[in-house]
């Protein structure tokens, strides 16, 4: 009997993209639709956006390092082919999105544009978790054809939230992860005024350090969302405010001494 091959250590680097990319979604971005209805009841489906997806790609990847094309096929459906950036590396999935029953063309075929799109990220594991939620009736309001109440998210489907991590908003927490003057230089001569902010030198450093080839591109973008996550804050780096913003600078100063090696000069900041 032949002997198995040893299965091969993922990256971690793009393991951690990976696990950004499928993280789940704030709740109040999750939205739904009836399924089935039965009398004033109805089995409530979860979806999201299409526009969420792009942003999550856009916070992960960086703009430049996904693309999206679409083929209208005979019947009307649209063929979504999402090619991405992992590691230096093009990786491309598609599936087909179907059309909507509006009236209109323009908007069927635009609803199977989104459809499309929303299929191929699954295949990318964004949003994947959706479709592992428990199916749950809910009050239905037949007059005006919508779900009078929302269900409730399982603990796989939240996010971890800064409410659940409350201490570390409080003062003496904050100064465990404000960082040391002595030996954190910040290019830009300061902290970054808020998640916005954070998020544009953050995708420039993970630029910088890709172009080094001492991670993969996406790599520390990747690890300030999740460490981030795990310390109670939302995933959407743009929204980070307050004592998030000194956690990130020690998020990326663990992220580029690993990188660089304990042994090299102290390491610089993108935040």
């Amino acid at each position: 009997m032949p002997a198995t091959e040893p299965t091969s250590p993922r990256d971690p680097q793009l393991q951690a993209v990976a696990d950004a990319l499928s993280a789940p979604f704030d709740p109040k971005d999750v939205k739904y639709k009836p399924q089935m209805v039965k009398n004033n009841r109805a089995l409530a489906m979860a979806y999201i956006d299409a526009r969420l997806i792009q942003d999550r790609l856009d916070q992960v990847l960086g703009v430049e390092n996904w693309q999206d094309r679409y083929d209208i096929l005979p019947d009307g459906s649209v063929m979504c082919r999402l090619r991405v950036n992992l590691g230096g590396r093009w990786v491309t999935k598609a599936d087909v999105g179907s059309p909507s029953e509006q009236p209109d063309a323009g908007d069927r075929l635009k609803a199977a544009f989104s459809d499309g799109l929303k299929r191929a990220a699954v295949k990318f594991g964004i949003g994947r978790y959706l479709y592992r939620l428990p199916a749950q009736w809910v009050d239905y309001d037949p007059v005006k054809k919508q779900l009078v109440q929302h269900p409730q998210m399982p603990a796989f489907a939240l996010p971890k939230t800064a409410k659940a991590a409350k201490p570390a908003a409080e003062p003496k927490p904050a100064e465990k992860v404000e960082p040391p003057k002595a030996d954190a230089p910040k290019p830009a001569g300061s902290l970054p005024a808020d998640g916005k902010e954070l998020h544009r030198r953050l995708q420039s450093y993970d630029a910088k350090l890709a172009a080094e080839k001492l991670c993969v591109r996406g790599a520390l973008l990747a690890h300030v969302t999740q460490a981030g996550v795990k310390a109670g804050f939302t995933a959407n780096l743009a929204d980070w405010t307050g004592p998030a913003i000194p956690f990130a600078v020690e998020a990326v100063k663990a992220f580029e001494q690993t990188v660089r090696g304990s042994g090299n000069p102290e390491p610089r900041t993108a935040a």
